[in-house]
């Protein structure tokens, strides 16, 4: 009997997830252990691998499609088998057009439109991402004269194209036309689409979402800070010289902040927190975000009790954890959890900026380049290295001082680093 595959579920607090790409196609036959199909959350990209041989007899979602877990996506069976006593009515429809050859499918005249509908699309248009997509190349802007082929009438790829094919689609295309006041027509080299839409990815829209959010229901405030890096560097060289005789890693300038923060923010329990409306969860740990720039966006994984851990440890785990986001291979688990998040954007010579709270956390430290300044120096003029520091903190949990003064006791600790490898 054939198997139905359900979207699987990544993580404990994960709802729904986007369908990525299907690897298999219906028809093709399928190992234990093959990819399937891929799928992504806001976090991470994942993999669906097949738990027995059988052939690929029908899929139920579109690449780029939300869909809520445990929910089926597709069904694998023996070559030839009827699923169609499993399928809704709609699926059956697209289930026979699928034996249709797609060339024979999109011949002008082939099929009627009508006769290609599975259902009728009831007040709110249903679309898959890749139809509207498909739809946008073509210049088509009115769905509703698409009859969809998907289950429960959803338009898909292969009706966009075959309305292409029709008249319909042209008229529309000239009332477009003409709706713009004809402008088009007096110069034709503007005919052609000088833009391209593209859908948003999920980590796209997670981000779009939390970042709206965030500005929209906090009360942040940013201070912006400076200090003397001159003994952080000097550090650092030592311990980049020493690294392979004492068996250390790397250790980052960025490492080096991440440590400091971890040792300093335990004094101030309302910045390692989070806001929950009707009162501040405060925690005994550190549990330290670090923004990570991947291909997909912006993740932010998570160094759990950082200040139990020491220089060296931090700095082997942010590298490990930024690894993993870069692949999208990282375990939703580490991208959730933390108390405060450390964002720099110093590698790209940004001087000042104003970071955004990750909700519920209180506060997010930005770190900015370093450049060099002018001071007076016994009596004299001297030149040394500047790193600025930007604190955004949600003035709802705390005021204006304590966030001073974290930032001041932060950049003491910073110019005396050795001292604080002591402690």
């Amino acid at each position: 009997m054939a198997t139905c595959v359900v979207m699987p579920k990544a993580g404990v607090s994960v709802e729904t997830c986007i369908m990525g790409e299907w690897v298999k196609k219906p028809g093709d036959k399928i190992a234990k252990n093959d990819v399937v199909f891929t799928y992504e959350t806001d976090k991470s990209v994942f993999e669906y691998r097949a738990e027995e041989d059988g052939v690929l007899l029908h899929v139920l979602v579109s690449e780029g499609d939300d869909v809520p877990v445990m929910e089926p996506v597709c069904y694998i069976g023996k070559e030839g088998e009827d699923i169609s006593a499993l399928l809704s009515p709609a699926a059956r429809e697209a289930v026979s057009e699928e034996a249709v050859p797609e060339a024979q499918a999109l011949e002008i005249g082939a099929v009627p439109l009508q006769e290609v509908s599975a259902a009728p699309n009831p007040g709110r248009i249903r679309i898959s991402p890749r139809a509207r997509a498909a739809a946008g190349r073509m210049d088509i802007r009115d769905w509703s004269g698409i009859a969809g082929s998907g289950p429960n009438g959803r338009i898909i790829e292969r009706d966009v194209r075959a309305y292409a094919q029709t008249g319909a689609a042209a008229e529309d295309r000239a009332a477009d036309v003409s709706a713009e006041g004809g402008a088009d027509l007096a110069c034709p080299e503007r005919a052609e689409k000088d833009y391209t839409d593209r859908a948003l990815s999920g980590i796209r829209r997670a981000i779009a979402r939390n970042m709206h959010a965030s500005l929209s229901g906090m009360a942040q405030l940013t201070h912006s800070v400076s200090f003397d890096a001159t003994e952080m560097i000097r550090c650092r060289e030592k311990l980049k010289a020493s690294s392979e005789l004492l068996g250390l890693p790397k250790v980052s300038l960025n490492d080096m902040l991440l440590f400091a923060v971890s040792r300093i923010l335990p004094k101030y329990p309302d910045l390692n927190a989070h806001f929950l409306d009707d009162r501040i969860r405060c925690f005994a740990h550190v549990h330290l975000g670090m923004a990570v720039d991947t291909p997909r966006g912006l993740m932010v994984p998570t160094i759990f009790d950082a200040d139990r851990k020491s220089l060296a440890q931090i700095s082997r785990e942010a590298k490990s954890l930024a690894q993993e986001c870069q692949s999208g291979a990282v375990d939703p688990g580490k991208l959730a959890g933390a108390s405060f998040t450390v964002t720099n954007l110093g590698m790209f010579g940004v001087e000042s900026f104003t970071p955004v709270i990750n909700p519920p956390q209180t506060g997010i430290l930005g770190v900015c380049s370093v450049v060099d300044r002018v001071r007076n120096l016994d009596g004299g003029v001297g030149v040394y290295p500047a790193m600025g520091l930007s604190l955004t903190y949600d003035h709802r949990a705390l005021d204006g001082a304590p966030a001073s003064r974290f930032l001041q006791e932060l950049c003491r600790g910073l110019e005396n680093f050795s001292a604080m490898l002591a402690v």
